[in-house]
């Protein structure tokens, strides 16, 4: 895909569905993820179920990594032992993965920052097409397993950061790419500051105009703009998660346009102006 050439590995592919990726998924899931039941997310394991998970985890479809379980979001409710109710973490579905990568428009040697590590998935097939990466995860244990599994997987030089995402690497920019694996409504301004001029930044965006859009930006002047390029539902930033009544009533407008500056986010419909400033708590300019 892409036309990339890969940095010396085997021209080995794995496929899900029509989906075709450089690296096996089933290094990465965990042993236990989560389906839905009845009502909960329900853990499935693989030492109980091998079939059942190597069924899911090889399709083109997400698989639930992690939930509120431990930590319940919903308060009021009674969580059965083991069960959550949220689902926090994530892998992708590939076609979703492999249509962000292709709208990144990467080419080997280029410097990635990648916001929402989750399992390390992503960022091995990006490291396998030739970019070098920087993996920003906010959760210290799902970072921890990342790493493992990236080295144990052979890609020991992804560097993954335990940090707030919407701050990006600073000290590992510039950066050539920006790709976050987790929604925002209001694209954070470190993520233009520190991608390099000529730069694009690739974010599922769900907010004020589209209610699930993969929005494709490129910086210039220290700015970025562009505008919604295709369909893309994912969990949200953390710091940017939005009252389901909210979300649901998003009025979405066919080909969105986005520019993001030091000053705000300003949103237009096409062949309209970019006045519209749209100002929430998930922007950050410092």
């Amino acid at each position: 895909m892409c036309g990339l050439q890969r940095d010396g590995r085997a021209a080995v592919t794995f496929a899900y569905g029509e989906t075709e990726l450089p690296v096996d998924r089933r290094l990465f899931v965990p042993d236990t993820i989560y389906v839905s039941g009845e009502r909960w997310l329900e853990p499935l394991r693989r030492d109980e179920q091998p079939e059942a998970w190597d069924r899911l985890v090889t399709a083109d479809q997400a698989v639930t990594t992690a939930t509120d379980g431990d930590e319940p979001l919903h308060p009021h409710l009674t969580y059965p032992p083991g069960m959550g109710y949220v689902p926090l973490s994530s892998s992708s579905a590939p076609s979703i993965m492999a249509q962000m990568i292709e709208a990144l428009e990467l080419e080997p040697g280029m410097r990635v920052l990648e916001i929402g590590t989750g399992t390390g998935y992503n960022a091995a097939c990006l490291a396998a097409y030739g970019a070098e990466v920087v993996s920003v995860e906010i959760d210290g244990g799902i970072a921890e397993r990342a790493r493992c599994a990236l080295r144990d997987a052979g890609f020991p030089d992804v560097v993954v950061l335990t940090g707030d995402g919407e701050l990006g690497a600073a000290e590992h920019a510039p950066f050539d790419r920006v790709i976050a694996t987790a929604a925002a409504h209001t694209v954070p301004y470190p993520w233009v500051r520190q991608t390099k001029d000529g730069g694009r930044i690739i974010v599922p965006y769900t907010g004020d105009g589209c209610q699930y859009g993969l929005l494709a930006l490129d910086v210039r002047d220290g700015e970025a703009a562009g505008q919604v390029v295709g369909d893309a539902a994912f969990m949200p930033l953390r710091g940017q998660r939005l009252h389901p009544a909210v979300q649901n009533n998003i009025e979405d407008w066919p080909g969105l346009e986005v520019r993001v500056t030091a000053e705000g986010q300003r949103l237009a419909r096409p062949g309209t102006p970019l006045t519209a400033a749209v100002w929430t708590a998930g922007h950050r300019a410092h």
